[in-house]
């Protein structure tokens, strides 16, 4: 847990602007479950807007200040009295070049006086009427957790200290506090108004003028608020090897699998004659971006380590085929492990002891496919199927993110399968955020802005974790995602599905340009298998191809996935209309020169919505949540545009001016130990499944949050 990670500069900045307060209490509300206390808010706009001030005044304005920080890694995302830090102050050593951090506690005591005569341990706050410890000896409390195995440096090499700032007392007012028997230490110093001098002075000798936003970034990676792309990650486990560090309740969700395992399932060298008929169901329920993959990708891993037969089963031909492309299975060896939810008409013989379903909102009311024989279906629940098809089965799942009519997939819908079948029912929550760079309130502000919840939607407070822009034009968002693309981050074009969607032409097999805003005129990504004329590939792996910069994707080969920056184009299927949100169906017509469609009335063209197969109602559903999927792909920064004007102005009034350079996480702008270039895919076959086996040991430890 932390509410803001900033540097002083921008701080100053965010509070100018007078977002800083009512981000903090909102993240607070978040994490605590109930409202920021006045007296907690008062201390945030007066003693974190002074202390920033004086580091300004020391030339120390890059130092990043990490506010109400978890002092471990086991505090980080825990909901229950985590320890927290008021401030860390995060930078590089002027000597030693190694992360120099300052743990601070925040009072605004004006006056103390002595409980015992004998020692300064407890001291009286007349303003508050109530007995304190002295701040130190609740630092030294946060210093040996934060300086552990478990603290967010680990057992590296880094300075470490911390002081009491009181910026509003005068020595002579809070004389315990600095006398001689006050407790003593490197986390024990004491800084008062009398004092500043020598603050500005200790601050200089602690932080260098440069380096601080690259420290930072080095303990937001390693307290898991940074996460490895999941398709990088695969690459490094050459999809065998285990490289997932799974965080809080995503390690008690693999381990309570793996667990249940171990008893239901036979030992696979030691089968049972009589096998045991007891059947287990997990579902896990959470997010975009609450790792759900992370963990289906580390259970398979390791279940298969210990010899168990693991199938791990998706509704997305865009997640498969971006995992396979990525990663570079072969055909057959992709095969052998993922396949889709309709695979299991005919339930395999001996069952699978464990089947892991990924997005299971996306489940079918039965199990088709245009390319069978209508004797070859489902004649069941598709849910029943997969239940059928193993002993123990595994269902990831947001219900935010259920975005065709035919998608069948809810909660509900696993209870009532789990009781047909007698099998045990586990429930489990995630809420912390792994992606969105580790903001939990970039998703939230999302579904309020959208009205997937019925939060009221707020302005968008920067927190130096995730960023969201909007574009005037059409022009612009390409601009930036095309130079963050070249200049080595992952990117991509997403748009609702706002246009008619032509299949290639010809034989060269040329797209059309079908997303037609003004002048700018760009094709969807190819609605084809094979690729297509200038090299553009398929579209199962248009969204990790070097090539698919060029097209717009839609929600459908988007979901599952993510890039460091995404560009969202809002069509006028969602409208912004005397405040509140419209929804509109388009209709097409055929352009006479070209012979393709064209728009005829703007709106939806998604097929799969059409007015003969949803209502009204279902119809907005469907469409908030298409662009609540697109909205929440980027691991870094969000580019919106609306194609239509008051809808657009209604979006910039929400997030605002782009005032705060440093908050932009261009690749220029990003310390270079956030650069972290996307891997090549390896080689595919066989050959590449002995490379992998040969280099299985090597290349850095990557984690995945």
């Amino acid at each position: 847990m932390l509410l803001l990670k900033l540097s002083a500069e921008d701080l100053l900045t965010l509070n100018s602007r007078r977002r800083m307060v009512p981000h903090l209490a909102a993240r607070w509300r978040h994490f605590r479950g109930a409202d920021a206390s006045l007296s907690e808010r008062s201390a945030w706009a007066e003693s974190l807007v002074s202390l920033a001030n004086d580091l300004v005044a020391a030339e120390r304005g890059n130092v990043e200040m990490i506010v109400e920080c978890a002092a471990t890694l086991d505090e980080v995302n825990r909901s229950e009295n985590p320890r927290l830090i008021d401030v860390v102050l995060v930078g590089r050593h002027p000597e030693r070049n190694v992360p120099s951090v300052q743990l601070v506690e925040l009072k605004r005591w004006s006056t103390v006086t002595r409980v015992e005569q004998a020692t300064a341990d407890l001291l009286y706050v007349p303003a508050m009427d109530e007995v304190k410890q002295h701040p130190a000896l609740q630092l030294r409390s946060y210093y040996e957790a934060f300086t552990s195995d478990r603290g967010p440096f680990r057992r590296s090499d880094f300075e470490c200290g911390g002081f009491a700032y009181l910026h509003n007392a005068a020595d002579d007012s809070v004389r315990p506090l600095i006398d001689v028997d006050a407790p003593t230490g490197a986390y024990a110093r004491v800084y008062t108004s009398d004092r500043r001098a020598q603050l500005l002075s200790d601050l200089q000798r602690h932080f260098a003028v440069e380096g601080a936003a690259s420290e930072a970034e080095r303990m937001l990676q390693n307290m898991g608020l940074r996460n490895t792309p999941l398709l990088d990650a695969m690459i490094w486990s050459r999809g065998a090897d285990t490289v997932f560090t799974l965080r809080g309740r995503q390690k008690e969700v693999a381990d309570q699998v793996l667990e249940s395992a171990a008893k239901v399932l036979p030992d696979p060298e030691r089968p049972t004659l009589v096998p045991d008929e007891q059947r287990v169901i997990f579902l896990v329920t959470g997010g975009a971006g609450t790792g759900k993959s992370a963990i289906g990708l580390q259970i398979k891993a390791e279940l298969e380590a210990q010899g168990r037969t693991v199938n791990y089963a998706s509704g997305s031909r865009a997640f498969n085929g971006a995992l396979q492309e990525h990663v570079g299975y072969g055909d057959r060896e992709f095969r052998e492990s993922f396949t889709y939810f309709s695979n299991f008409v005919r339930p395999p013989e001996p069952p699978l002891d464990v089947l892991i379903c990924d997005e299971a909102h996306r489940l079918r009311d039965r199990s088709t496919n245009r390319f069978w024989k209508p004797e070859d279906w489902g004649t069941g629940p598709q849910v029943d199927e997969l239940l059928a098809a193993s002993r123990l089965t595994v269902f990831f799942m947001d219900e935010g993110q259920s975005v065709r009519p035919n998608e069948v997939g809810t909660v509900q819908l696993i209870k009532e399968a789990a009781a047909r079948h007698d099998a045990r029912l586990v429930e489990v929550g995630l809420r912390e955020q792994f992606r969105c760079g580790g903001s939990d309130a970039y998703p939230r502000w999302v579904r309020a802005v959208l009205g997937v919840t019925d939060e009221e939607t707020e302005c968008w407070r920067p927190d130096g974790l995730m960023h969201v822009e909007v574009a005037d034009t059409p022009e612009e968002l390409e601009r930036i995602i095309r130079v963050e693309a070249l200049a080595g981050a992952s990117a991509r074009m997403v748009a609702g599905y706002c246009w008619p969607w032509t299949k290639p032409l010809g034989k060269e097999r040329r797209l059309e340009a079908d997303v037609r805003i003004g002048d700018w005129h760009r094709p969807w990504n190819a609605d084809s298998d094979t690729f297509c004329a200038d090299d553009v590939p398929p579209s199962k792996i248009w969204s990790v191809h070097e090539n698919g910069l060029g097209q717009i994707g839609c929600v459908y080969t988007a979901q599952g996935l993510e890039w460091d920056w995404c560009g969202v184009i809002m069509g006028e299927d969602m409208v912004r209309r005397d405040g509140q949100w419209v929804f509109r169906r388009g209709k097409e017509r055929k352009d006479e020169e070209s012979d393709a469609k064209r728009v005829a009335r703007p709106g939806s063209f998604d097929p799969k919505v059409k007015a003969g197969s949803v209502d009204d109602e279902e119809f907005a559903r469907l469409v908030r949540h298409a662009y609540h999927v697109l909205m929440t792909r980027a691991s870094r920064a969000t580019v919106l545009y609306s194609t239509d004007e008051e809808t657009r102005t209604y979006l910039k009034e929400l997030v605002g001016p782009v005032e705060i350079h440093a908050l932009r996480p261009t690749w220029e702008n990003l310390p270079e130990e956030a650069r972290k270039p996307h891997l090549p895919r390896p080689s595919r076959g066989r050959r590449g499944k002995r490379n992998r086996k040969a280099r299985k040991s090597q290349g850095p430890d990557l984690t995945l949050f």
